[in-house]
Formats: structure tokens, sequence, C-alpha cells
């Protein structure tokens, strides 16, 4: 059984074209219909403490405060009071999957934040979050951050910059990998990929909804290739007998079913490994 962690405190109307803030309902809905194997947990919240091991203090008093904009470009209330619950979601997925080796957080909206500012969607960076907490507990080492949405992880690179915290391993294919040619090659070498993160104790897995080539912000990906890429996440992960810890990342296109569709099928996928028979030996 595969632990979801999810509250309704996770979920407002941002009021943006990003479906986002309003994703961990839907996607939860979702997934409460077709996969009953799955337990549902609610997670712990983060608090300030917590946002200043990522950010800088008065970025987020502001934000909490409502005198900064959030990462959608707004001071909505309802923002703001999901935020210690979609990080506090992330770290409560990667605690659980140092013990049970999986776990999901049915979130968006952490890459694009920097230890300064928020933007693309994202006001805190709830990798660091979690990655940080974790290092602080004494839970981990290291740990990797492997970023598969479509777009490059500048916020989590920045802050990695900023704060030093070379104990952390990203990867964000946005750098490298956007173009229809490149998907056989890009799937060929995930296994490579996730040989980095040999050395980490947790892996944290953003499973990208927006490279579909459908997506408006998105492109090179077909349905059946993203479902190769999480399977292949997934069972390698397992082989190397890796934690990892889970969230939904972008997608953006419309009606939303299409976007729930990509998010169900890495679920799928994720069952299907961790159910898996063990290799020999």
């Amino acid at each position: 059984m595969i632990k979801v962690y999810f509250c309704a405190e996770m979920v407002a109307d941002a009021q943006s074209f990003s479906p986002s803030a309003g994703k961990p309902r839907e996607v939860v809905a979702s997934w409460r219909r077709r996969f009953p194997v799955l337990e549902f947990v609610e997670p712990e919240a983060v608090g300030f403490d917590e946002f200043c091991l990522a950010h800088d203090a008065d970025y987020v008093r502001g934000v909490l405060a409502l005198r900064r904009c959030n990462g959608f470009g707004n001071r909505l209330p309802e923002v703001a009071r999901t935020l210690s619950w979609t990080s506090g979601a992330m770290l409560s997925a990667a605690r659980a999957a140092l013990v049970d080796g999986c776990a999901v957080a049915p979130v968006s909206g952490f890459h694009h934040a920097c230890h300064a500012e928020g933007g693309g969607y994202c006001t805190f960076n709830g990798l660091i979050i979690a990655a940080q907490v974790l290092r602080r507990e004494r839970a981990v080492a290291r740990v990797g951050i492997l970023d598969f949405d479509q777009h490059y992880g500048n916020g989590t690179s920045q802050i990695i910059r900023e704060l030093g915290l070379d104990w952390i391993e990203h990867y964000s294919a946005g750098a490298w990998w956007d173009q229809a040619e490149q998907a056989e090659d890009f799937l060929a070498a995930i296994p490579n990929l996730l040989a980095r993160f040999a050395a980490c104790d947790v892996l944290l897995y953003q499973a990208g909804a927006d490279p579909h080539h459908r997506d408006p912000l998105g492109g090179w990906l077909t349905t059946a290739q993203l479902r190769i890429r999480d399977r292949r996440v997934f069972e390698t992960c397992r082989a190397m007998d890796l934690p990892v810890a889970w969230n939904l990342a972008g997608g953006y296109q419309t009606p939303l079913r299409k976007v729930l569709d990509i998010h169900d099928h890495t679920m799928l996928e994720c069952l299907a490994a961790r159910a898996a028979p063990d290799p020999p030996g």
C-alpha cells in the first residue's frame, strides 16, 4: 500500500492560468475511484522556521502576511493558507518513503521558487524544504531531486547554490531535453541518469505532466512515452533500493481531465513497479 498525503487545506482557487493550486483535490478524487489500494493520510504542516531553511526570512514573512506576491503573481489569502500544507505534504511523503520505500505528495508548484522570490506558479520550494528538514533531523546524509517537468528547475538550482547545499544531487531534464526527436534517447538514458543518485538516501521525483506533446507549455513526449518515463524511474529506483517520494509538477491542458489522465498513468506505473516480484538474488 502506498501512502498519499492529502488534506483539503492544500487546495485553493489561485485565479490563475495554472490549475496547480486546485489540482490536488481533483487528482485525489480520480485516484480514490481508480486505486482502492492507496492509503490517504493527512500531512503534517510546516511553518515559518521550515520555510526559512530554503528561503529568505523577509520573503517568507511578506508572502504569509500578504505583503508580497505569491508564485501566481497575486496576494490571495486562500493561496497563502495552502503553503504550509503543500510543502508539508512533500515532507511527509519523503519521511514515509524512507520507511516504506515510496510515497506521494499530490502537489505542484515548487521548482521555480528561488531563495528570495517566487515565480512560475511556485511560491515556496517544497523540494528543498523537505530535503533540509530531513537533513536537520539527521534522517538523511544526501538527497536526490530528479525533476522531469518540462521546464528547468531554476529555483531549486539557485537555492542549492545560494545556500551551498552540496549534499543535494539535482538533475532537471528541462535543461537538456525538450525536443520530440530526443524522446527515444531520453527514455534510454533514464537508468543511467538515476545512477547519479546511488549515494542518496531518498529521491524526490517531480513527475511533470507538461512534457506531453499536446500541452500548451510542453510538447515533446507522447502519452505512451510519458508512461515509459515513469516506469523506468520507478523500476530503476526499486532495483537500486532507492526510496522515492514523488509529486505532480506541471500540466496545463484543458479540460483538466487530460492532465488527470497523465497523473493517473504515473500512479499506475508506480503501483506496477511496487507490485513486481523482487529480482532474483
